[in-house]
């Protein structure tokens, strides 16, 4: 009965995503990284610095260290996430000497190439594995702890504890290894942030308006996002308005801002970016887009934002 139900809560796609992020770092590891003597992060940078001084495999080497980070996984995230990082860890591992022989194949001998596309690479593969709530082990196990009880951006978390590997590296090899480092995990960094959100970021919407009711209308008629009012009064003039918030996605920013210079061309707006969302319509499986269909909205005002959209091209 035990065994059915672990099988039941068995993804295989998740573990085949995990397994094709970490073969992507790994064979980025092994392309880029160690044939143009620059280093990684964490556990992983300082299983390459042996690797330089004493040729031990990395990959036997990560595994090795992340011993103590896996037990300090297991008392703060729990068996589950644990599990998945000892998974994560061992396929990461097996992946980095299994492609060694890539290194053979280098595609380029310089070093700020290799940086360049070596990070975005290893920041595809190391994204996938976060986006399956993986971990390749390492410093990827502080990140999810940063990312959970911090609300801080895993690529982020793991970009400045490697700066201590990297001030290392430069000790022990040279200044321009160093330098070329923190370039490789700059774009590791970023493309890992990317590649986790989804290249889909969300933006919160204010606007401030006489109109407010008549965009809200148009926001969820015509796009079909739901919007929140807020009583705001005006500092100086000490009138009272009403404020509307709207999350949305990128590709909808544009018609929002149709919709409210349709409706009122002095309206006051303010995009700001989300940078998590969660709730019903982003996360959840009941999108909006039938949301308050039945909205009273004004049929003048409604024409003149279907022209609008129309005229912008706005699906």
């Amino acid at each position: 009965m035990r065994l059915t139900s672990i099988l039941i809560r068995w993804n295989p796609l998740k573990y085949l995503g995990i397994f094709i992020g970490c073969l992507i770092a790994a064979s980025s590891i092994n392309l880029f990284v160690v044939p143009s003597s620059l280093l990684t992060g964490g556990v992983t940078g300082i299983a390459i610095i042996f690797y330089f001084l004493s040729g031990l495999p990395i990959g036997i080497q990560t595994l090795l260290y992340n011993i103590p980070l896996l037990i300090a996984s297991y008392k703060l995230l729990g068996k589950k996430y644990t599990l998945d990082v000892v998974i994560g860890t061992l396929i990461f591992s097996f992946a980095l000497d299994a492609t060694k022989f890539l290194g053979a194949y280098a595609p380029t001998d310089e070093s700020m190439l290799a940086a360049i596309y070596g990070g975005i690479f290893n920041g595809i593969g190391y994204g996938i594995v976060f986006r399956m709530n993986g971990s390749t082990g390492g410093f990827d196990i502080l990140g999810a702890i940063f990312k959970r009880y911090f609300s801080m951006e895993i690529g982020s978390v793991i970009f400045g504890f490697n700066c201590i590997i990297v001030a290392i590296a430069g000790i022990l090899f040279s200044i321009n290894s160093a330098m070329f480092t923190l370039i490789y995990m700059y774009v590791t960094s970023q493309m890992t942030n990317k590649v986790v959100d989804g290249f889909n970021q969300r933006k919160a919407i204010l606007i401030i308006s006489d109109k407010a009711q008549d965009i809200a209308d148009g926001i969820m008629k015509e796009i079909g996002r739901g919007v929140t009012f807020f009583d705001g009064e005006g500092g100086y003039t000490g009138v009272r308005k009403k404020i509307i918030m709207a999350v949305v996605s990128m590709t909808q920013v544009a018609k929002i801002k149709i919709v409210a210079d349709t409706v009122d061309r002095n309206a006051f707006m303010l995009i700001l970016s989300a940078s998590e969302v969660m709730g019903r319509g982003f996360t959840r499986p009941n999108r909006l887009k039938k949301f308050r269909t039945d909205t009273q909205i004004n049929l003048e005002v409604e024409e003149k934002i279907q022209k609008a959209l129309a005229k912008r091209g706005g699906d």
